[in-house]
């Protein structure tokens, strides 16, 4: 038996910049028209950590964001010229020197050889930790950055509070993930990575790195500042070596400005009063001793900041399909967090839910869900997407536009990653792989994949891992709930996990 490909190319995303003027391009909307949120000229004060020789390369690469730079990639349309923060963000960077941290060289030394065989991981992150709460307070800086040495941004150990059963247990997990990744006929390693945000990632929990430790141990403290890492590799490389100046600065001021409180864009089409909601697990170890998934929740809506919340923990052994689920009590209590926190951020409650899950919905969750908005919200959508084995070509081995949706019988394949037109040229190395969605209910698969592409490569550059910032934002902060204690949740501001 056949069934016939229906094939539709949905519109390229559009974001709103200054005055109400529209790009797909956010490079080009920016220096074109300012950001969003254009306030006339800020100051924005940063703060910078490292060692005194890291601290000064940065410093002065930081002030080469001032001037203009150009672009020596190739490929004009998709790697502009850098116009300098001014015209690019319409601010300036201020590193005074009271905002500087230097580390001693000899005590940073010293805990990282022992870092490196296993012992001081935690001293290390205790010598970062300290100078950063010392730039703390209302005359503090607005975003901090970490420079650090490329073998410290590598650092990973094992985790020595895992006991060895639990390291079984995680290893056996592990290798069931590995193995629905692999099922994916010689995946690359741009699609290996795209698919971790679909992922529990049992991973994140056998080992700690350096990177993800920090962070989580700088957003417990009260008055936490986001961190912007800042690796010497990024500072010291030439022009004709991989990224240009000019693309780099897009990079870090884009994400500078966003953890500073600024909002660069946002999306034009996305519907009013409509809230996004991702659930996803991650592993998490209690105080007790005890392997658990923590399950949480990350909203987005047009006119919300991002923000995520944690549930209620769930049992390992609470899994189904090899994978974990919610009961009615834990879906109902989750979404009723998410409503609450939609509404103080809102003042009012949103018109619809759209849920994106990783994995198919289970009854109880489909119960607990509907208990939370019953008169409350009007509508929901229980929306699913998952990596797949689909593949397809173009005429002519030509990859598929981004924003491809294939349809077969019932089944829907959505490309948020591909050949960009406005590029004309696709981004990645293999043939794009798309995911595969689906509903739990009566839905329109075209309007939520719509939706789907509006949610994508959010502050990301339209980057060759495009996922729905829903999972994006999941999978970050998975990585950091690993380093948290049970008691203590996940700071809401998608500004401290991009």
């Amino acid at each position: 038996m056949t069934f016939p490909l229906k094939i539709d190319v949905l519109p390229e995303p559009e974001v709103e910049f200054s005055n109400g003027a529209r790009d797909v391009d956010p490079r080009r909307g920016l220096a074109a028209n300012g950001p969003v949120d254009n306030r006339g000229t800020r100051k924005i004060r940063v703060g910078l950590v490292g060692l005194p020789e890291d601290v000064k390369a940065a410093r002065a690469w930081l002030g080469r964001l001032r001037d203009f730079s150009p672009a020596y990639e190739g490929n004009s349309n998709r790697f502009r010229n850098w116009p300098g923060l001014e015209g690019a963000f319409n601010c300036e960077l201020v590193i005074d020197d009271q905002f500087i941290r230097p580390l001693e060289s000899s005590v940073y030394n010293a805990l990282f050889r022992d870092a490196m065989v296993g012992r001081a991981f935690d001293e290390l992150v205790d010598l970062f930790d300290g100078k950063i709460t010392s730039l703390f307070g209302d005359d503090g800086p607005d975003c901090i950055v970490v420079c650090i040495q490329p073998e410290l941004g590598d650092l990973r150990v094992a985790n020595p509070g895992l006991s060895l059963a639990e390291r079984r247990a995680l290893e056996v997990l592990r290798a069931e993930e590995e193995s629905d990744q692999l099922s994916l006929f010689q995946p690359s390693p741009d699609e290996l990575k795209a698919a971790e945000a679909l992922y529990t990632m049992a991973d994140d929990l056998l080992f700690r790195t350096f990177y993800r430790a920090l962070k989580a141990r700088a957003m417990t403290h009260e008055e936490a500042v986001p961190l912007q890492f800042l690796r010497r590799e990024t500072i010291d490389r030439a022009d004709d070596k991989g990224q240009s100046f000019a693309t780099r600065a897009w990079h870090i001021s884009t994400s500078i400005y966003y953890k500073a409180r600024g909002i660069p864009w946002r999306p034009t089409d996305l519907p009013h009063n409509v809230c996004f909601v991702g659930i996803s697990f991650h592993h998490m170890k209690k105080r007790s001793g005890h392997l658990v998934y923590a399950s949480v929740a990350q909203a987005y809506a047009r006119d919300v900041e991002p923000f995520a919340l944690k549930g209620t923990s769930v049992d390992h052994e609470q899994r189904r399909d090899r994978q974990p689920y919610l009961n009615a009590s834990q879906a109902k209590s989750l979404l009723d967090d998410v409503i609450q926190q939609f509404r103080n951020r809102a003042g009012i409650s949103p018109d619809r839910i759209v849920i994106h899950k990783t994995t198919t919905y289970q009854p109880e969750e489909i119960e607990g869900f509907s208990a939370a908005i019953k008169d409350k919200v009007a509508l929901i959508d229980f929306v699913w997407m998952r990596p797949t084995a689909f593949r397809m070509v173009r005429k002519g081995f030509q990859e598929p536009w981004r924003g491809t949706l294939c349809t077969l019988d019932k089944d829907s394949y959505l490309f948020t990653g591909g050949f960009v037109p406005w590029w004309n040229e696709y981004p990645g190395m293999h043939i794009p792989a798309p995911i595969e969605l689906g509903s739990a209910n009566d839905s329109d698969i075209k309007e939520r994949s719509k939706e789907i592409s509006l949610t994508t490569d959010e502050l990301e550059f339209v980057t060759v891992l495009p996922v729905p910032v829903t999972l994006l934002f999941a999978r970050r902060v998975g990585e950091l709930m690993c380093e948290l204690s049970d008691n203590l949740a996940p700071k809401p501001s998608y500004r401290f996990y991009i």
